[in-house]
């Protein structure tokens, strides 16, 4: 017996033989007539088919039949009334089981089946069995079907057809037949069993958390049906889905005891769908820090807006994850760019923000901006329409007027970008096979410790990971692979990016990345890159390069260490300044490239891996420390490991501080440099200057801005061969490229020195 009715007592009611008054010939109500007094009924000791019996004369043209108890009708419980009937004399009438179903207050429930199929008796003496299974849920084999508002029942039979005939009743049997539609009845119960229609129209919400009230550790069961859940649905048991569910946006379907894709996958029958109603249940749910894809591939037709598939949250800061599985673009999907040219003016005073902009309102959030005087990796932030503004994500150096600006849209498998904020979420073990149609994921507005770790990313159409804003703040990007779309063409005619940041404090470690225009672009201070392999080359001999990673800040405080730069550079600019000329500050100042491996192939000579890019005049260099680096150019050589890109303008030379670049190995390097430079000079005729080129060996053709020491070798011998003894004095900054000191001696001598030369002032 299904457990729900265990405790009851045996469904099956007295014999007629207890007595006549259990039984009305009414509804079986409290109060109706029984066939005790009703005259038209006996009790029958001893008939040879029944035993003891019932015998009706039908003076009715419906006779009713029923037993006065209450039968209880409960959740997971279906009951069969059987009863067995023969004629005896005159008219032969046909029989059915029948009942009233009751309300918890006796009233009489409306609109459910109380009656079963007729039955002709056709013989005398022919015993004709008929029998009936009622029960809440809609199931296949239930004759009524009262659902969840029933209460209890009182069963028995009818007669229908002429008066005048008399017949015989067997005992009725009232069992419990659960089992016939429960595999396991102790450990599954079915929604249907709580009222569940399962038609796809009917609001089954109610239905299923009476199911899951009810579970008590057991697995509920979602069976074939389209289930309609207009509102939110809490399962705290197990679940089986051979169903599925349909749900508005809003409504959320969280499965605690069973929470990860697949199993939403079977209640949505639709991969896309199920990843955003997990997602969605993830972020509305206690219980949970992480969503397993379990291994599954999710197709994806479009991209997941992942803030509508959450629209009661704007915002979300506490720690969540998704893991363990892939995301594909299919072909057939949304994935169009949108692009839209408008006008818009930009002023250095207000540097984050484009007025007057033609067509505002159809400008997409998180459009990578392009236009005269625009650094790489802008974005739209936000927009005002009202006032017809813009915000942007970093300034713009050169683009103060009036101009057009070209926004694209580009389209991205998970895009954060409706949330005001996300923090400390995760991504981990997930590939994102973007089949050159797509982008990868684009970030929140602002949030905290976004991660995505151990993924790959791979093929994207324009872009890898995407910041519009702050929500890169302290993000970790860790064993994450980034496989460009690019592969087979030149460096020149590359476009993709693998990742942007915006603000502070991004960890770049032990990634790969391989053939994009460039694997990092970072604005923002005090990142760490560490161990990444980037390699950006291409098969054209004597081609150009491209800058790996994009260092976008003048003040770094950025430590580059431990790196495979492979067929790369690293450029350090200050784009992102609206008025790019030095006018106070730090200039381009404290950053460390320590202990990484350049390498580089069939490169032009020009080609260099540490490249400083200034964007307006006077900067200098203050604070960089460039050591233990190994340079290597194979298949021909290149003129310096080092340079400064004066496209838009040179360093200023004369205020240089605190630049060390020692311990460094250079293999097909023409020009080795180091600072401080130790040069020995030889003079074999006796002079009272000594004229000491630094040539190339300073780092960025710097000058030779100061001289730590002078060491006389072997001693300095005057015109009468006698050894001098003074100490000499230099002059720095000498000669038409200030790159020459001058060793001035107290009398014309001859001899060896040793020079320290600077190309900076390192005095404090």
């Amino acid at each position: 017996m299904n457990t729900a009715l265990s405790s009851l007592n045996n469904l099956t009611p007295a014999p007629y033989a207890s007595g006549l008054a259990a039984y009305s010939n009414g509804n079986g109500t409290a109060g109706s007539p029984s066939y005790a007094t009703s005259g038209n009924g006996i009790f029958v000791p001893a008939d040879q088919d029944f035993g003891g019996t019932l015998e009706i004369l039908k003076t009715s043209s419906t006779q009713t039949l029923r037993y006065k108890g209450e039968t209880p009708i409960v959740p997971g419980c279906y009951v069969q009334i059987k009863a067995r009937v023969k004629a005896i004399s005159g008219n032969l009438p046909s029989v059915r089981i029948a009942a009233y179903a009751a309300r918890s207050d006796g009233t009489a429930l409306s609109g459910v089946v109380t009656e079963g199929a007729l039955t002709p008796l056709t013989a005398y003496g022919q015993i004709v069995e008929v029998s009936a299974i009622v029960g809440i849920g809609n199931r296949s084999g239930v004759d009524m079907v009262w659902g969840v508002n029933a209460d209890y029942g009182h069963f028995g039979i009818d007669l229908v057809g002429q008066n005048g005939g008399v017949v015989r009743v067997d005992d009725i049997e009232i069992n419990d037949v659960s089992s016939l539609f429960l595999s396991d009845i102790v450990a599954t119960i079915d929604v249907r069993d709580f009222g569940a229609i399962g038609d796809g129209v009917t609001d089954d919400t109610a239905a299923f958390e009476a199911a899951n009230r009810a579970a008590n550790d057991r697995t509920v069961l979602i069976p074939a049906g389209v289930f309609r859940l207009n509102g939110d649905v809490t399962f705290d048991t197990l679940t089986k889905f051979e169903g599925k569910v349909t749900m508005p946006t809003s409504a959320v379907l969280l499965l605690r005891q069973n929470f990860d894709l697949p199993n939403y996958i079977q209640a949505f029958d639709d991969e896309e769908l199920a990843f955003k109603k997990a997602f969605q249940a993830l972020l509305n749910n206690s219980d949970h820090e992480s969503l397993d894809l379990g291994g599954r591939k999710v197709a994806l037709t479009g991209p997941i807006d992942l803030q509508a598939a959450v629209p009661n949250r704007t915002r979300y800061e506490t720690r969540r994850a998704i893991h363990n599985g892939q995301l594909i673009a299919m072909t057939d999907g949304d994935w169009d760019t949108t692009t839209i040219t408008a006008q818009a003016t930009y002023s250095t005073g207000n540097p984050r923000t484009l007025t007057n902009v033609a067509n505002v309102a159809n400008i997409p959030i998180g459009s990578h901006v392009s236009g005269s005087g625009v650094g790489r990796e802008i974005y739209v932030r936000g927009k005002n329409v009202a006032r017809g503004e813009l915000t942007l994500n970093g300034p713009l150096y050169d683009a103060a007027g009036t101009q057009n600006f070209t926004f694209r849209r580009y389209k991205y498998m998970l895009d954060f970008s409706g949330f005001d904020v996300i923090a400390k979420f995760i991504i981990h073990n997930v590939e994102l096979q973007c089949q050159e149609l797509c982008s990868g994921i684009m970030l929140a507005d602002a949030g905290t410790i976004f991660t995505v770790r151990d993924c790959f990313i791979t093929t994207p159409k324009d872009r890898g990971i995407t910041s519009i804003g702050g929500g890169c703040q302290g993000m970790f990007i860790e064993r994450c692979q980034f496989l460009s779309a690019e592969n087979d063409l030149a460096v020149s005619q590359r476009s993709t990016i693998a990742l942007n940041v915006n603000a502070n404090d991004v960890k770049l470690r032990n990634c790969r990345a391989e053939r994009f225009r460039h694997f990092a672009v970072m604005a923002g201070q005090n990142h760490l890159i560490i161990g990444n392999h980037f390699f950006q080359g291409d098969t054209v001999n004597g081609g150009i390069r491209s800058a790996g990673v994009v260092l976008a800040e003048a003040y770094a405080s950025c430590v580059f260490n431990n790196n495979y730069v492979d067929n790369a550079f690293f450029e350090w600019t200050n784009e992102r300044d609206p008025t790019p000329g030095f006018n106070g500050g730090f200039s381009f100042s404290s950053l460390e490239v320590a202990g990484n491996i350049f390498l580089s192939g069939e490169v032009a000579t020009s080609f260099s891996y540490l490249v400083i890019k200034p964007y307006g005049e006077g900067h200098f260099i203050n604070g960089l420390n460039v050591s233990g680096n190994r340079f290597r150019s194979i298949n021909g050589f290149v003129d310096r490991a080092e340079r400064v890109d004066t496209s838009f303008a040179d360093l200023n030379f004369t205020r240089m501080r605190n630049v060390r670049f020692t311990g460094n190995s250079f293999h097909g390097i023409s020009n080795p440099v180091v600072n401080p430079l130790l040069m020995e000079a030889i003079e074999e005729s006796n002079q009272q200057t000594w004229v000491i080129e630094t040539g190339p060996g300073l780092p960025f053709q710097g000058r030779s801005l100061s001289v730590d020491s002078v060491v006389v070798r072997g001693g300095v011998r005057n015109t009468a061969n006698q050894l001098n003894y003074d100490n000499p004095f230099v002059r720095a900054q000498q000669g038409p490229d200030a790159n020459q000191v001058h060793v001035v001696w107290s009398e014309p001598v001859r001899g060896k020195i040793a020079v320290m030369a600077r190309m900076d002032n390192d005095t404090v």
